[in-house]
């Protein structure tokens, strides 16, 4: 490749390069500024001195966080939620993305139920018709109510339809040729063909049900049953009966304010789809982009 050598051509690669920097400095500086009150005393936090380096280091928020059964129980509950919401979303999004991705030729209603479900990502009932639906079912206040509402996501269904799409027909004809059938079709070439694809849609399957916290509020009345957001939602600190503590239980509550446990409730939040991210993340753009162009 020829790269030009000219003045004018250095001068606008390095304010390319120096706005790039710029815009990932202030990325990162809200991530910073949390991960630097969550360690630091509740008492500079709340004078307003802490900005990005900590004062009077203490991981009094995370402990109280981390001592906590409840949170261990919530943080139970999420898992339970992504991995069987993520396995239903997944199974149902490519049974249905598949025949859709078929032509009218192959499946005349083809048309008919892409209106019933673009309607459906347009419009919804609004929440009181979602509730009454989800209470007439017997759902409350089980993990069903997290998982079922939301069994397929549309548009991770077009997304899919349209990767399905681009894939050569001349795959799936010699197959056909060779004995195989729809299911096997499904199965053996375009699950495989399509790993980007899938891949970008169990990122968004997994980060959606790990941050959802709504509808543990409305739908979830036991506490121990409340998925981790929820749970952190709801966390708050209180001051009452403090004459019941102890010296030493007193230095520790006096160590932790809102927002320094608030701060730690984010970055613990964070930290399984930090660790998931990495290894979906370079299907992710591509994923979008090949699962977006078709018609």
């Amino acid at each position: 490749m020829v790269q030009s050598k000219t003045l004018g051509a250095r001068l606008v690669y390095i304010l390319i390069i120096s706005v790039l920097i710029l815009i990932t400095l202030l990325s990162l500086a809200p991530i910073v500024n949390t991960i630097v009150i969550s360690i630091s005393s509740s008492a500079a936090v709340n004078a307003g001195r802490v900005y990005f380096l900590p004062i009077d280091i203490n991981f009094s928020s995370y402990a109280k966080i981390l001592n906590d059964a409840k949170f261990w129980k919530a943080f139970m509950v999420s898992v339970e939620r992504v991995i069987l919401g993520g396995a239903l979303n997944m199974f149902l999004t490519i049974l249905m993305a598949y025949p859709l991705s078929r032509s009218i030729s192959q499946f005349k209603s083809r048309n008919i139920y892409m209106w019933v479900i673009v309607f459906t990502m347009l419009f919804s009932g609004g929440i009181v018709p979602w509730y009454m639906v989800i209470s007439n079912l017997g759902l409350i206040n089980s993990i069903w109510a997290l998982v079922l509402p939301g069994a397929v996501p549309i548009f991770n269904v077009i997304l899919l339809m349209n990767f399905f799409k681009g894939i050569p027909k001349e795959l799936e004809e010699a197959a056909f040729m060779d004995g195989a059938g729809p299911l096997k079709i499904l199965i053996k070439i375009f699950i495989p063909v399509s790993l980007p694809s899938l891949a970008t849609i169990t990122l968004f399957v997994i980060v959606g049900h790990w941050n959802n916290f709504f509808d543990g509020i409305v739908l979830i009345n036991d506490s121990a049953k409340i998925p981790l957001q929820t749970y952190l939602q709801q966390l708050n600190l209180t001051r009452e009966k403090m004459e019941n503590l102890s010296v030493e239980q007193l230095q520790q509550f006096n160590k932790v304010s809102n927002v320094t446990l608030n701060s730690a409730k984010i970055l613990v939040s964070m930290i399984p789809i930090m660790l998931i991210y990495p290894f979906l993340q370079r299907y992710l753009i591509h994923g979008i982009v090949l699962g977006s162009v078709k018609e």
